[in-house]
């Protein structure tokens, strides 16, 4: 039997495998996110930008957690001018899908850094959702009035797919997502890290400068899951799993709730960019020994006809 065929389309983007380089990993620089396609990626999203410079949170700003991690960096980033120029070095290097991350303090501002930076993108992911920088994500994208606007704003502004990247910290997911595609959205992306905690019992402090932080990795894994098929089934879009994803089949089971594709973050911070070479051959494996042909064969066959 031949090898199982990994390829996939997102929102009009083809990936040769269904691997995106998460937000916040690698995805600072041209030479970075290139390390993660020569690493065998099937397209990466880049740091999340915003209009202006911003410094981030003071250190400490990353613990290792029984193999998650709990990060408070503070969407540290150069501003959309500066960062134009690492898309340009990128894209003068790969046709490989990028997708650009944004976020800003007001939905006018989500609008102004997906245009100044849309020449370089093949898609945009809006990072409603980050857990630990106050005024910013999750103060606006818990809400489903103000998470529509946004997307729509950025759809009026640009002519690229939108993805919402969700928070999982509400009590109804499903209404996000719906809200993400009343605004226009071209996809979902669930999910974005949850607030979280760590003590340092020697200091008697927390372990991170900022308090909390965003917990990912393994322990995200099954709350994600539970998202992407609620998203699958709330609203009619593609959508992309992250959270925990470190091996084949890990993959395979985002893409039976219902993902289209899958984002890994934490995975790299432990093994460097080849992960995504070893995920994808975990995949092929696996299919193939259920008798799949390619990924097709398994998408969505957690939705059933409930949908």
């Amino acid at each position: 039997m031949a090898p199982a065929d990994l390829t996939t389309e997102l929102c009009g983007m083809r990936l040769e495998v269904p691997l995106l380089l998460a937000s916040g990993i690698l995805g600072e620089t041209g030479p970075s996110m290139l390390s993660a396609l020569e690493g065998g990626a099937g397209g990466v999203v880049t740091k999340s930008i915003c209009l202006e410079p911003r410094a981030g949170h003071p250190n400490p700003t990353i613990v290792e957690l029984d193999g998650s991690l709990v990060n408070a960096m503070g969407l540290p980033n150069p501003g959309a001018d500066a960062f134009g120029e690492e898309l340009a070095w990128l894209r003068a290097r790969t046709q490989r899908p990028v997708v650009v991350s944004v976020f800003g303090a007001t939905v006018e501002e989500y609008g102004e850094v997906a245009a100044r930076l849309e020449q370089w993108a093949d898609a945009f992911e809006l990072n409603l959702s980050c857990p630990h920088a106050k005024g910013l994500g999750t103060e606006m994208g818990s809400d489903p009035e103000t998470l529509e606007r946004a997307v729509r704003e950025v759809v009026r502004r640009v002519d690229r797919p939108v993805l919402a990247k969700l928070t999982p910290m509400t009590h109804d997911f499903m209404a996000l997502a719906r809200a993400a595609e009343r605004g226009g959205a071209s996809g979902i992306v669930a999910i974005n890290t949850m607030r979280a905690m760590v003590v340092d019992l020697e200091f008697g402090t927390s372990a991170l400068a900022n308090g909390y932080g965003g917990l990912s990795g393994p322990a995200l894994r099954p709350v994600a899951l539970r998202c992407v098929n609620e998203a699958a089934r709330a609203a009619g879009l593609p959508v992309v799993g992250a959270g925990g994803v470190a091996t084949g089949e890990h993959a395979i089971e985002f893409l039976m709730a219902g993902a289209t594709a899958v984002e890994v973050g934490t995975a790299v911070w432990h093994s460097g960019p080849a992960v995504f070479r070893s995920i994808a051959e975990e995949m092929r494996a696996w299919l193939s020994a259920h008798g799949h042909a390619s990924v097709a064969g398994v998408q969505g066959a957690l939705l059933g006809d409930r949908r």
